[in-house]
């Protein structure tokens, strides 16, 4: 597998994780031609610290058991309203929906384009 393919492994894997745990407004944008050190960001919301928990745990655990990845770093916490896997090429930003309105990262990379296959996940996961 490509590194490009891994990647979009990755990103695939932690979308569709988020989504089988009721994250909501799950967004995957290709940030590769705007940073050098990922490519993919995944983001989601979520109600609770207990939902946080639970979508992190899922997202860790589908990469874990389908690619055989485990994020190299986590930042934040449940009690945050926000947590952060960092997978090098991927990075998945779960947050609380106060804390994702707050750092509004899709504006903040609202230059970044919506791959075409994480919008198809999206629709054949609803």
């Amino acid at each position: 597998m490509s590194d490009t393919s891994i990647s979009q492994a990755i990103a695939t894997a932690a979308a569709e994780a988020a989504r089988d745990k009721q994250a909501a407004d799950v967004v995957v944008l290709d940030v590769a031609s705007l940073l050098t050190i990922t490519d993919y960001f995944v983001i989601c919301s979520v109600a609770s610290g207990p939902q946080l928990k639970a979508v992190t745990e899922g997202v860790e655990d589908r990469i874990r058991t389908g690619l055989d990845r485990r994020p190299v770093r986590r930042e934040g916490d449940a009690d945050g309203g926000w947590l952060l896997l960092d997978y090098i090429d991927v990075v998945v930003h779960v947050f609380g929906e106060d804390e994702r309105a707050y750092y509004d990262l899709e504006r903040l990379w609202s230059d970044a384009p919506r791959p075409a296959w994480a919008a198809a996940g999206a629709r054949s996961a609803g």
